[in-house]
């Protein structure tokens, strides 16, 4: 440490070296003032360029003729604002996202046997049965966005069909009709807006976004001549195309099919939504548009997928929420083919909570801690005894239904307490009980619990602590 200088030549000293240092800051701060207006000013080109990429076109980018009675289904009012204020969500909206299934050599070569069938796949068509489903909540008010995936083998009614899988409604009667029966099965939900997305574009929109890096969590081979269909992934993390996440996203034949599929394409989302949502990507979007326009049925207008895309690059990452359809798989033999049956009571709960939805359905109020079911999914390489604190601690704090399930394959830095079924509220009791981990609402966990804990390196320090301590 200097000493302090007393003479009038000392302060003059001083006085001259901060003034010298001030001059130095000072430059140094117009320069970085400079660098942040410069870069507001390529941001506001960037928006200004996608502003005049959207402004002349106000049309919904559908492909498909709906009749009136059809279009009715949807809500038509405005959801985003006008004149500059085009990228601003201004009311909640709930999109109906169908991901259709594509496969161009059926179209070149197809087998005999399906040549008359209405959902063969064909290049650009929307009219097969919906491999993926997904209902899309953005709400402004609550500055969230909720996505509740809808397993294709749930058994419901489909409106003058009867009952069958829901990825036949399309097939059946198209957006319209699959929105409809949505809605029916939801709590009468409302519907404002659809995107029908091929393979295809599914493919080519991960490419112009730049791939995405993932942990893929085991060897996936498998090959099926007559669909066409060629997965080969190793297990890891690694930077994948869009073919490669096609692959990763359309593998099926683990023990929990297409309840694992869904699992895989919630955690794809997640890290894409990570690595390419942020300000950028909206200047971007006329880009990424014109690449995939061609495999894409919707009845948003630009200006409202601006809006969107807008809303989720100021949405903080941790209230982007995603559940999954509650319910369970049918038994073999209870009906003539294999279904994911929803559960009425929890998908009640699920609506009231997360869209807002008033039900008369009796909804039971679970606050006990003993009543969840909170499985343990180790990821550090651990054997199960290495668990046993972790479990002793939750038992101690009350949660008698605890159990260790099949470890999470990717090792992981951070513990992920994960509101399996949609109880934010409860994952993060569970969290302050631990005192270590994130929460996250989404369905990647156990799929018979609550609440999934997926253990991270953060525990074994803990687990440390908790062995060092003395003990009761």
């Amino acid at each position: 440490m200097t000493s302090q200088r007393t003479s009038a030549e000392g302060n003059q000293s001083a006085s001259t070296k901060s003034r010298s240092k001030n001059s130095r800051n000072s430059k140094s701060g117009r320069w970085l003032w400079f660098a942040v207006g410069m870069g507001g000013i390529a941001m506001v080109s960037g928006m200004a360029g996608a502003l005049l990429a959207v402004s002349w076109d106000s049309t919904p980018l559908q492909q498909a003729q709906l009749s009136e009675k059809e279009k009715a289904v949807f809500d038509g009012d405005r959801i985003s604002g006008d004149g500059l204020k085009f990228s601003q969500l201004t009311r909640p909206v709930n999109i109906l996202v169908l991901g259709m299934s594509v496969l161009p050599p059926d179209v070149q070569n197809p087998p005999a046997e399906t040549q008359n069938l209405r959902y063969l796949p064909q290049v650009n068509s929307f009219d097969g049965l919906s491999d993926v489903m997904l209902l899309l909540k953005f709400d402004p008010e609550t500055k969230k966005i909720v996505m509740l995936s809808i397993p294709r083998d749930t058994r419901t009614e489909v409106e003058g069909h009867g009952v069958k899988k829901i990825n036949a409604a399309n097939v059946d009667g198209g957006p319209a009709l699959t929105a409809k029966t949505v809605s029916n099965m939801l709590d009468g939900v409302g519907i404002d807006r659809y995107v029908r997305i091929n393979v295809l574009g599914v493919g080519k929109l991960i490419d112009a976004l730049g791939g995405v890096t993932f942990y893929v969590p085991k060897d996936m081979k498998y090959r099926d001549d007559s669909q066409h269909l060629y997965i080969n992934l190793k297990a890891g993390k690694q930077h994948l195309n869009g073919e490669q996440v096609l692959q990763l996203l359309r593998y099926r034949h683990d023990e929990l099919g297409d309840i694992g599929r869904i699992q895989r394409q919630q955690a794809v989302m997640r890290s894409l939504i990570e690595q390419t949502l942020n300000p950028t990507t909206l200047t971007q979007l006329p880009q990424v548009l014109e690449v995939v326009k061609d495999h894409i049925d919707t009845n948003l207008t630009v200006e409202e997928l601006v809006a969107l895309v807008g809303f989720g690059v100021r949405t903080n990452r941790s209230n982007m929420q995603m559940l999954m359809l509650p319910g369970r798989f049918s038994e073999k033999g209870e009906y003539d083919a294999s279904y994911w049956l929803p559960n009425k009571n929890s998908i009640a709960k699920v609506m009231r909570q997360h869209f807002g939805l008033d039900s008369t359905t009796q909804i039971p109020q679970v606050t006990d801690p003993g009543a969840l079911r909170v499985a343990i999914q180790d990821s550090t390489g651990g054997d199960r005894s290495s668990l046993r604190p972790l479990v002793r601690m939750l038992e101690k704090s009350g949660y008698r239904n605890v159990y260790i399930s099949k470890p999470w394959g990717e090792p992981l830095e951070v513990t992920h307490i994960v509101a399996q079924q949609g109880d934010g509220d409860s994952a993060e009791t569970i969290r302050n009980t631990l005192g270590f981990g994130e929460v996250r609402v989404e369905s990647t966990g156990n799929i018979g619990s609550d609440i999934s804990i997926q253990v991270g390196k953060d525990w074994l320090q803990q687990r440390d602590i908790f062995n060092t301590s003395p003990q009761p």
